[in-house]
């Protein structure tokens, strides 16, 4: 392979996803719930999917309820490839006391 050709590849693009924090009962660790709009093959209706995935917070900055931004990294775990990016919004602290 030659120095130009090396050059040229475009490099990894890793795309941002956005989910809601289901769980975060382990240390590192938060369990995100992430939803994707899919087109029915034979009706052409939209349905919304869910993912659960594990993502990694070294920080443990996020707690449940909030929507954070992720990222998919390398394997750091059997469960865990997904790494936290940013807080987008804090969960609203109005409905605990019920």
């Amino acid at each position: 392979m030659t120095e130009a050709s090396k050059n040229d590849r475009k490099p990894n693009v890793r795309r941002p996803t956005t989910g809601v924090v289901t769980s975060d009962a382990a240390d590192k660790t938060i369990r995100v719930t992430v939803e994707n709009l899919v087109k029915h093959q034979t009706y052409g209706k939209y349905i919304r999917r869910k993912t659960k995935v594990a993502v990694h917070d070294p920080k443990n900055v996020a707690s449940i309820g909030d929507v954070v931004e992720i990222v998919p990294c390398r394997r750091l775990s059997k469960m865990k490839n997904w790494r936290l990016l940013r807080v987008v919004r804090k969960a609203s602290l109005a409905g605990i006391g019920k």
